[in-house]
């Protein structure tokens, strides 16, 4: 009975140390989905300095798309996580304004559109990019300076905001 009464407890120790441990398997799919933009700073022209994540099927493609999801991060979520200073507002606050103002915003967005004016890789470190692969897909993160005020204005300007 002792013999049990010590295996039991053996078992129970064992599992209860086995379940506080520390997950800390990340694939690399979910580890780009969790990630719109984090704010890296604010320059004093009223641009911001972001490190965004985007995908595609080769580094071009992705880089492209990291340029869309800043400029959409700023837009409709804000920059709400990062390191120092930053404006994390978003620019647009009207609730659907992405849908009721779906015709300007696919044009807005097409590749090589408008919104190439605002956001540059002017602050980009080549060597800080990150890359992970999977599922023929590229994933890459670049650092990427999006031209806040200026693409504030141009919303004013073109009527999707009020200033």
């Amino acid at each position: 009975m002792k013999g049990f009464l010590k295996i039991f407890l053996a078992v129970v120790l064992l599992l209860s140390f086995s379940a506080c441990r520390k997950n800390t398997t990340i694939s690399s799919t979910n580890a780009y989905s969790s990630f719109g933009a984090v704010g890296v700073g604010n320059e004093l022209d009223g641009s911001m300095t972001v490190r965004a994540w985007g995908k595609g099927k080769d580094k071009a493609d992705a880089l492209e798309q990291a340029r869309k999801n800043a400029i959409h991060q700023v837009l409709f979520g804000g920059i709400q996580q990062g390191e120092g200073t930053y404006n994390g507002r978003p620019l647009i606050y009207e609730v659907n304004a992405q849908t009721k103002y779906e015709y300007y915003f696919n044009a807005f967005f097409v590749d090589g559109g408008e919104y190439t004016k605002y956001a540059t890789f002017e602050d980009e470190n080549r060597k800080a990019r990150m890359v992970a692969k999977s599922n023929g897909l590229e994933n890459w993160s670049t650092i990427i300076r999006v031209k806040r005020s200026e693409l504030k204005s141009r919303l004013i300007e073109d009527g999707i905001i009020k200033p």
